[in-house]
């Protein structure tokens, strides 16, 4: 379906936009659906673009840019983070410019000239910029190759990350109704996927949806003890010296595990938005810019960060959404390379998210859609298929197979077992306390009574007097609350209140009147090691079978040395220098010269121009072999690079003014 912006005087060739990847980017062809995407966008039609994090939607807008006559402008809500995307941009050689509330005066009427004069190929502007009057006048006034709405589920009202801005920029095809536009996202239900459509007014536009899958992510989620304790031998045993992200609900929780990490030997710093603006962009700054630092954070982190070698992410705490959990997962692995999505869970998650839900903010439309985030998120966590099947079904597609092999329920598949008496033992306490004493407790209390454990506060209320005391002690306390975990999972069970007191539901009856049975998980003996030893081993395996060969190491690594020496003088990231991929094949094939350096993935004209004699001496001053060596398979980068930022901020982070 052809969009609409077309131009007749848009004579741009395929051939040209493939030299533009290879002149720029080094890459010899497009990646997956890439190239159907700019074919159409240079071409003048409208496009919405769902692709992963990593998955190069960057190179959806990028090349039409480049290619079709003007400036390609991109609206985008990263802020903090377009500095860092321009100086990319311009270590690359693309002639990029921003404007928003970080710069003077002085810096804003440069790039506005440099707009006028036709000198920029891309222009980053954030949603709130587009409001004002003097904007709109700017942009009319110069040549517009392409509109760039880059996290467009921004639009959506119902999304984890809703910016009203957003709304307003159907105005762009109202406006300048000849130029194509895109929008892009890494995250979309079928519903957002169509209000992302229907907000931005692009009726015409053709729709491209890749695969969202991620197969270098391993997926876990472990019973939840001693979550710090456990993130700590997570990190130690699997991921020592490597660069992640650590996601904590609260800020009070990202300090403390932030310093508890820190008080046991590895490297992190807290990230969350009641710090001070100075002290959150040193610690994005270096986690940027330094390896193997641990950031530990609310979601206010990871908007736009384009590091590729982030090699875990975790989470101390349940996510509101399935969207919420890909978007920051997504976070890891952008090479390719083996990581790990890990999470921690237990029973006072469900219940601390059902009282925000009930306490929130918001209508009751709004509580329902809420609820319903959550019943997917928890259907994730307590599903016994694959892992991977269930996060692609989610959005609407299917796994290519029935299991991944690179999940937790996958490796170590999940023991079942006829749970229905125990739901049964479980209510009939909820239901005594309510209809024989007019009580309500929460699951600390249920769980007591069950094991016949009596306590100051069973005595206080004479609850080892009920006819239910003592009933359940096959069972241990962890099983007990995975039994209530599950239940208020499977909505058989709801919290109430702000102590998060447990009652009934609708759903309840059949269950105790034997008309539904009630399958559980089976909880683990040892939650911290029992399925965590096989995951291990696996993704060890997986990270083996990427590593080089052991006599290219020693050039990986004076290759990576060089690349750090480069960064820091130059006060970018390494990955802006090259990404490892690059390293990696360049120390596999061992260019003798300038110019076979230039038949490297991922080298472009400019950085053959910076940095190619560099990178020769560094390989000559190696000794030994050189060119003409056989690249690892495992090693290969095929197609385009990773894309660029794929990010928002969190919800309670108020979007930076840019009202100058």
């Amino acid at each position: 379906m052809q969009g609409t912006g077309g131009t007749a005087e848009m004579t741009v060739t395929d051939g040209e936009a493939l030299a533009a990847l290879h002149r720029v980017f080094g890459y010899e062809a497009f990646r997956g659906e890439q190239e159907a995407v700019v074919e159409h966008v240079v071409a003048g039609g409208d496009a919405v673009v769902l692709m992963p994090t990593g998955g190069g939607k960057s190179l959806c807008y990028q090349i039409p840019a480049l290619v079709r006559p003007g400036t390609g402008v991109v609206v985008s809500p990263l802020i903090a983070l377009m500095q860092d995307q321009v100086d990319a941009l311009r270590a690359l050689g693309v002639r990029a410019g921003f404007m928003n509330s970080t710069q003077d005066f002085d810096e804003r009427r440069v790039v506005e000239a440099e707009f006028l004069a036709g000198e920029l190929d891309l222009l980053y502007l954030a949603p709130e910029r587009l409001r004002l009057d003097s904007s709109l006048d700017l942009l009319s006034r110069g040549k517009i190759s392409v509109f760039a709405i880059d996290e467009a589920h921004c639009v959506s009202q119902w999304g984890h990350d809703f910016r009203p801005d957003y709304l307003t920029l159907s105005l762009l095809g109202e406006r300048w109704p000849d130029v194509p536009r895109i929008a892009l996202t890494a995250t979309a239900t079928h519903a957002t996927h169509r209000e992302i459509t229907e907000r931005l007014n692009m009726p015409e536009a053709r729709h491209f949806v890749a695969s969202f899958d991620r197969p270098n992510i391993q997926y876990r989620i472990v019973p939840k003890a001693d979550p710090k304790k456990q993130l700590l031998s997570f990190l130690r045993e699997e991921h020592a010296g490597d660069a992640g992200i650590v996601y904590c609900l609260s800020r009070n929780s990202v300090d403390k595990t932030a310093e508890f990490l820190s008080r046991n030997g590895i490297e992190a710093v807290p990230y969350h938005a009641g710090l001070d603006a100075g002290t959150r962009a040193a610690h994005q700054a270096r986690f940027l810019r330094e390896e193997g630092l641990v950031v530990v954070a609310t979601i206010a982190f990871g908007m736009g960060i384009d590091k590729p070698d982030v090699r875990f992410v975790a989470h101390l705490d349940l996510p509101k959404s399935v969207e919420g959990y890909y978007q920051e997962t997504g976070r890891a692995g952008r090479d390719g390379l083996p990581s790990t999505a890990w999470m921690a869970y237990g029973l006072n998650d469900v219940i601390q998210q059902r009282k925000l839900i009930q306490s929130g903010e918001g209508d009751e439309a709004f509580r329902r859609r809420a609820g319903q985030h959550l019943d997917a998120m928890l259907a994730l966590c307590e599903t016994v298929r694959c892992r991977r099947g269930q996060l692609l079904a989610y959005f609407g597609q299917d796994a290519d197979s029935g299991a991944c092999g690179n999940c937790d329920t996958c490796l170590t598949p999940p023991e079942t077992w006829d749970g229905t008496v125990a739901a049964q033992k479980v209510l009939s306490t909820v239901v005594r306390l309510q209809r024989e004493r007019g009580q309500k407790f929460g699951a600390v209390q249920i769980v007591d009574i069950l094991l016949g454990r009596r306590t100051a506060k069973v005595i206080q209320f004479d609850h080892d007097q009920l006819s239910v005391f003592g009933i359940g002690e096959e069972l241990v306390e962890a099983e007990w609350r995975g039994v209530i975990r599950q239940l208020l999972a499977q909505g058989l069970l709801a919290v109430e209140g702000e102590y998060g007191t447990l009652v009934l539901t609708e759903a309840s009856g059949a269950v105790l009147r034997r008309e539904r049975e009630v399958p559980l998980r089976k909880e683990p003996k040892k939650p911290a090691a029992a399925r965590g030893a096989s995951a291990r081993g696996d993704r060890k395996a997986k990270a083996a079978a990427a590593e080089l060969p052991a006599e290219l190491v020693p050039a990986f690594e004076a290759l990576r040395a060089w690349r750090a020496e480069q960064a820091r003088e130059q006060g970018v990231p390494a990955y802006v220098i090259f990404h490892d991929a690059t390293l990696r094949e360049i120390a596999t094939l061992r260019p003798a010269s300038v110019a076979e350096l230039g038949g490297i993935s991922g080298v472009g004209e400019k950085k053959l121009a910076t940095y190619g004699e560099g990178v020769v001496a560094v390989l000559a001053g190696l000794g030994g072999p050189s060119g003409g060596g056989a690249q690892d398979p495992a090693d290969g980068v095929q197609g385009a690079p990773t894309d660029g930022p794929d990010d928002w901020p969190e919800p309670d982070l108020e979007p930076e003014p840019d009202w100058s």
